[in-house]
């Protein structure tokens, strides 16, 4: 169908169902006239006008159906009959305006012509989406209109009232049309700017997938040499010693800070695309922050800076929220007071109250006594890929994305980050978020940890030859008999021939995934059907981990790997299975 055409099938549809919806309104308008006009027109007289227009709405209704009308209107004898209807409906309407005139004078001439002024602005009002209804509606207005004057010298009405009803009814009718006009102009501009709002969404929102798109695929394209670079300065680390140490501390600091920054990025990525989620777990809050200052120690150690912790008797135990992302929040403020205080130190004070509906308010707060910020600088703090200072990333490198990024955490997490700071006097950096109280675990007797067993077997799967690699790398300390797949359908058929401790299986592969072969594993009852399968994956956001789980994974570890996340994974897993812990060699 052409679509000039079916737009104004569109249209005459939109008008249908909005008359539909006026039905009892017009039923309405003929009752009223049966109450007080009848005595001016005559009771036998408005009863019959009534009937008629009443049995019109009865059979527009009829015809005009929600499921049948746009079914109807596409063929054109259906089309004009719509017209037609609506002509009609309009006919019998405003023949009131010739009878009142012989019924009561020209005091029926005044009402006759109200009765078809308010008729033309309905007609105005329901008739902008389709010029052939607003023609089908007002011709006959007008011609009743063009008619008060005549009926008005046949009653000898007085000639004053004569030429005003003409004047005045030329000008209601010039009115009427120049305002259908105007109307429809601006429908037809508001429907355009809706499009082109619609395609300019459309187009931002491609733009956004692309660029999600793009850096998922360089994600996992970088986590690859990354891991392979940890491992590698890992190991050389390990047995090397005195210059070759260092320098392997160096490899191991430069892929760290690869990775922090490959972190920024695709965090960044993710709060733009509204992809970005927190969940809620219960957690020890006291010990994250304990934990957070033990890690961050040794960098004040080095730059001979005091860490100080307050506030931490008064705080919450376990609460419920994302520790994850907390910890991501505190790293981010606590590396930018440690990294621009030289001398002095750096507090982080605990608050927490409760509110009315139950949960409870934290507020952690992170002051140094480092070189402040100026009130210009402080405006394009919180700005993507801004620093506070051009010498900033000369001087100390980054993006400048950790506090874009914390500040949409902790706003995701129902708070906010709000930052004081004087140039000299350092700067105080707060942040409020609200948890749930929580429960803590009950206390169980700990595991006596033992040396892994030298039979142990390990499959690793994974597409990228690096990969598997850095992996097999990490895994040297542990004496384990590794096997290795390129593949799920690969993996599959060793698992179903060979038994194994642990698979160690990569999710993102091609032709079958990794949550694809674990499905496939789970079902077939084979040998290694119930054997614990660790999945290693770039995706670490709650929805990726529980589709990995719910897959019939058993763990996970994050890419980049990092081998002391691996090693607690395989401790998790062989502690569950054989009674014991994974002890890695230093």
């Amino acid at each position: 169908m052409h679509s000039v055409v079916r737009e104004r099938i569109d249209r005459l549809n939109d008008i249908m169902n909005t008359r539909r919806g006026q039905v009892r309104f017009r039923l309405g308008i003929a009752a009223a006239v049966i109450v007080f006009y009848s005595a001016s027109l005559g009771l036998a007289t408005t009863v019959a006008w009534a009937a008629v227009y009443a049995v019109l709405q009865f059979v527009e209704a009829r015809i005009f159906t929600p499921a049948g009308t746009r079914r109807i209107i596409e063929r054109p004898a259906g089309y004009a009959a719509a017209l037609g209807l609506i002509a009609l409906n309009l006919i019998v309407f405003g023949s009131l305006s010739m009878i009142w005139p012989f019924a009561s004078g020209p005091w029926g001439v005044a009402n006759g012509a109200f009765l078809l002024a308010g008729a033309m602005l309905n007609s105005v009002l329901t008739t902008q989406a389709s010029v052939a209804a607003f023609r089908a509606s007002i011709i006959p207005l007008v011609l009743y209109t063009a008619g008060l004057p005549v009926v008005s010298i046949y009653i000898k009405a007085d000639p004053g009232i004569v030429i005003g009803l003409a004047i005045g009814g030329a000008l209601l009718v010039f009115s009427v049309v120049k305002l259908w006009h105007e109307a429809h102009r601006i429908r037809i501009a508001e429907q355009v700017a809706r499009a082109d709002a619609e395609r300019r969404r459309n187009e931002a929102e491609a733009a956004v997938e692309a660029k999600s798109a793009f850096v998922a695929m360089v994600s996992h394209e970088l986590r690859t040499p990354i891991s392979a670079i940890l491992a590698g300065a890992a190991e050389l680390e390990r047995i090397s010693g005195g210059v070759g140490r260092s320098h392997a501390r160096l490899i191991s600091d430069a892929g760290a800070m690869m990775r922090t920054l490959l972190n920024d990025l695709l965090d960044l990525a993710k709060l733009d695309a509204g992809r970005m989620s927190v969940e809620c777990v219960s957690f020890d809050f006291r010990a994250l922050m304990a934990d957070q200052m033990r890690f961050w120690r040794a960098e004040a150690m080095k730059k001979n800076v005091a860490l100080r912790l307050t506030g931490a008797r008064s705080a919450p135990g376990w609460v419920c929220g994302d520790p994850t992302r907390l910890r991501q929040v505190l790293n981010n403020l606590l590396s930018n007071a440690l990294k621009f205080t030289d001398e002095g130190s750096v507090t982080v004070s605990l608050d927490a109250c409760h509110t009315d509906a139950g949960s409870e308010t934290l507020v952690i707060a992170v002051t140094d006594t480092g070189s402040g910020m100026t009130p210009e600088q402080l405006e394009r703090l919180f700005q993507p890929f801004e620093q506070a200072d051009l010498s900033v990333a000369r001087t100390h490198g980054g993006t400048g994305l950790g506090l874009v990024i914390s500040r949409e955490l902790v706003r995701m997490m129902g708070g906010e980050i709000a930052v004081e700071s004087v140039r000299g006097e350092g700067s105080t950096f707060i942040a409020t978020l609200v948890a749930l109280p929580a429960e803590g675990p009950h206390a169980e007797a700990a595991e006596s940890p033992i040396e892994c067993p030298r039979a142990m077997k390990i499959l690793i799967v994974d597409d990228h030859d690096i990969n598997r690699r850095a992996i097999s790398l990490m895994l040297e300390p542990l004496s384990a008999e590794v096997a290795l797949a390129t593949c799920g359908a690969e993996a599959l058929e060793q698992l179903a021939v060979a038994a194994f401790d642990v698979v160690l299986m990569d999710v993102n592969m091609p032709d079958m995934n990794g949550r694809e072969a674990v499905e496939r594993l789970r079902a077939s009852g084979g040998l290694n059907s119930s054997t614990p399968v660790i999945a290693v994956t770039g995706a670490t956001e709650p929805s990726d981990i529980h589709a990995c789980l719910a897959a019939g994974m058993n763990d996970w570890v994050s890419k980049p790997i990092d081998a002391g996340q691996l090693y607690n994974a395989l401790a998790r897993q062989l502690g569950e299975t054989e009674d014991s812990e994974v002890v890695a060699a230093a």
